[in-house]
């Protein structure tokens, strides 16, 4: 018996696979939605992706609106992690603040596992808001 079958991009899960595509993800999406698939398939980098998850203060309950988001200390460029934006906005004054419970998706690659862990809680010390909370066990099952 089928209790439930998911077949849209879920986050964080679709944010770690998204990290180790080589290929642009756009034309596969366009094929998808015009029933015409790019030739060939699409290409994988090697190691893994990590993506761990920062939630507001008071999520999942009640999640805390409006704190400034710092994420000016988190590294940049090609290979670097990547804050995939969730409960993000701007306020009034251009400042970035929370907007939801689950406000970014930080994710990082590695050779292996242990190493793309690594570099995204490596990635998560350089991100700052107030009530800042994630979960500290992503990965752990895949390195038993």
């Amino acid at each position: 018996m089928v209790i439930e079958w998911n077949c849209r991009f879920g986050d964080p899960e679709t944010q770690a696979v998204v990290a180790r595509m080589e290929d642009d993800l756009l034309p596969w999406l366009a094929g998808v939605a015009a029933g015409v698939l790019p030739a060939g398939t699409p290409r994988w980098r090697s190691g893994a992706a990590v993506c761990v998850v920062l939630a507001a203060a008071g999520y999942p309950a009640k999640p805390r609106l409006g704190d400034a988001i710092d994420l000016h200390q988190l590294p940049t460029g090609e290979g670097g992690p990547v804050a995939f934006h969730a409960g993000t906005r701007r306020d009034g004054e251009g400042r970035l603040v929370t907007a939801g419970g689950r406000v970014l998706g930080i994710t990082a690659r590695g050779a292996d596992l242990a190493a793309a862990r690594a570099a995204a809680y490596g990635a998560i010390e350089k991100v700052r808001f107030e009530g800042m909370h994630f979960r500290r066990d992503i990965g752990m099952r895949g390195m038993r």
